[in-house]
């Protein structure tokens, strides 16, 4: 599937965008950054109970109902008696080359997941409920008035004998505080306010602006103690000819920083603070292998531009297959096998982290699916689809950024060209990746002396099968390749002459997004 970024841009393409809220110069201060510890937020008070309707009405008001539908509530007419209230009665109710010549052009675009069309009203059907008996209520409500007139002069009384015996005036206003500081409320280190409270301070909201004047904000955070920030490519690529970039933390705080190494293939970028703070304290790296559907989500980032913003959701899939890029002509494309989540990502949370219930870092917000195509002069929003890269993938593609001498990423290759799409309709066929009659430029479609061709795959040859993933189209097989590193021994499924057949593939390496 094809998605978009989901960083905020300026310049001239959002010119005319919808207005949107501004970021600030200095973000909101929720909690302390580097230099101190963070505030307590007062936990808002649990709400009251419900009294439960017993009438049928309201209990299948109660009954499970199909999602995305939403049972209708029971409906009341208030009875009344001749001057006393009575009870309330119920009433009714292109192609990619794998072996690293050239860069893949993107994918074909795909349609948006989601239900189909109709006018189906949302909802569930109602039922008539039947009518309430039309005989034999005098006697009920007589005997309900009663009631009503015996406990109300009870209760009556009651009352004038405290009031008077408190407020001889019986004027004015009573209140009830809650019993202590609500600044000295303390949340356990597991609850999404005490994970908020202790990531917010290790991540930055960074500005990126290029030399002509354009750039976006999008998210950040701390890697490691020299002061190193993990990010998208997309969120920096503005100022990596000779622009500027700049981090700001939760306590308003603002460094200047600058690009040590950026991997466009992965959409992973290493930025490095100017003047780093002594007390940084990097976030925590979890195992995204581990992480099971279902499981809490955190996302921590800058919407439109409004910092340390922080949603929940879960973990709706896994090694999703996805492909993106930003809205400039000269963008390449990125492959990631995704972590999928429900947690509200918008323009502007790129970058920042994907957290575990524990607070772990588990992968870096990178896209999204929107229910439409944006035009380049305005953003789409969360529609509940947003795309994270795997930590584990992540984390080594940063490391090789800072540690390389090149600063320069690092893809596992097999060796050959794949079709990304049909060349009859243009999509993807559905049936695997399917290894091209010709490379790039007229070169072999299996680079000679390379992965594929030693383990014996040729021209023609459909590709089903990664180890355990299923392989259904040329961009599904690139971004599980890239989930390796070079190296590693894969197992690779494939049909020839409608006969299926494998073979183990030692990944070769490319070095560098040219």
């Amino acid at each position: 599937m094809t998605t978009e970024n989901e960083g905020t841009h300026e310049g001239a393409a959002a010119e005319n965008a919808p207005a949107v809220p501004a970021a600030p110069s200095a973000p909101p201060v929720p909690v302390a950054a580097p230099d101190g510890p963070p505030a307590s937020v007062p936990e808002p008070a649990p709400a009251a109970a419900a009294a439960q309707d017993q009438t049928p009405a309201a209990q299948a008001a109660h009954e499970p109902v199909p999602a995305q539908y939403e049972a209708a509530p029971a409906q009341y007419e208030a009875v009344a008696a001749p001057h006393e209230p009575a009870p309330a009665q119920p009433e009714a109710v292109p192609a990619m080359s794998a072996a690293g010549a050239g860069w893949p052009p993107p994918p074909p675009a795909v349609p948006s997941y989601g239900g189909g069309g109709g006018n189906a009203p949302w909802g569930a059907p109602v039922a008539d409920a039947p009518q309430p008996p039309k005989r034999r209520i005098g006697g009920l409500l007589a005997a309900v008035l009663v009631t009503a007139i015996v406990a109300g002069g009870v209760g009556g009384a009651v009352g004038y004998k405290m009031e008077n015996g408190n407020n001889s005036s019986n004027t004015g206003s009573t209140t009830v505080s809650s019993s202590g500081n609500a600044q000295d409320v303390k949340r356990a280190g597991n609850t999404v306010a005490g994970v908020a409270a202790k990531a917010l301070p290790s991540v930055v909201t960074i500005e990126s602006k290029g030399s002509d004047g354009s750039g976006g904000t999008g998210t950040g955070f701390v890697f490691d103690k020299q002061g190193h920030i993990l990010t998208n490519n997309h969120v920096v690529a503005d100022a990596a000819s000779g622009g500027s970039l700049t981090a700001t933390f939760s306590n308003g705080k603002k460094y200047d920083a600058e690009i040590v190494g950026r991997a466009e293939g992965y959409d992973v970028a290493v930025i490095k603070l100017k003047n780093a703070p002594d007390n940084l304290v990097p976030l925590a790296l979890g195992d995204s292998d581990k992480v099971a559907v279902g499981d809490s989500t955190i996302a921590i980032g800058a919407p439109f531009g409004l910092s340390n913003t922080v949603t929940t959701g879960i973990i709706s899939a896994k090694n999703r297959p996805v492909s993106s890029s930003d809205s400039s002509a000269s963008a390449k494309s990125s492959y990631m096998s995704a972590l999928q989540t429900d947690a509200s990502i918008n323009p502007g949370n790129s970058g920042g982290p994907l957290l575990d219930a524990s607070g772990a870092v588990i992968g870096i917000n990178s896209a999204i699916q929107s229910n439409g195509s944006s035009s380049g002069t305005s953003q789409s929003g969360s529609i509940g689809l947003g795309f994270a890269i795997p930590i584990n993938e992540a984390s080594r593609v940063a490391q090789e950024l800072i540690t390389s001498p090149s600063h320069e990423p690092v893809y596992p290759i097999i060796g050959a060209t794949v079709a990304m799409a049909d060349s009859s309709t243009g999509a993807a066929s559905g049936d695997g990746a399917k290894i091209s009659a010709q490379g790039s430029g007229g070169t072999a479609a299996v680079s000679p002396n390379g992965p594929a061709a030693k383990a014996g795959l040729k021209a023609g040859d459909t590709i089903t099968k990664l180890d355990d993933t299923v392989i259904d189209s040329g961009q599904t097989l690139i971004s599980a390749i890239w989930t390796h590193k070079p190296g590693d021994k894969v197992t690779i499924t494939y049909t020839r002459d409608g006969k299926q057949h494998t073979t183990q593939v030692t990944l070769g390496e490319r070095k560098g997004d040219s």
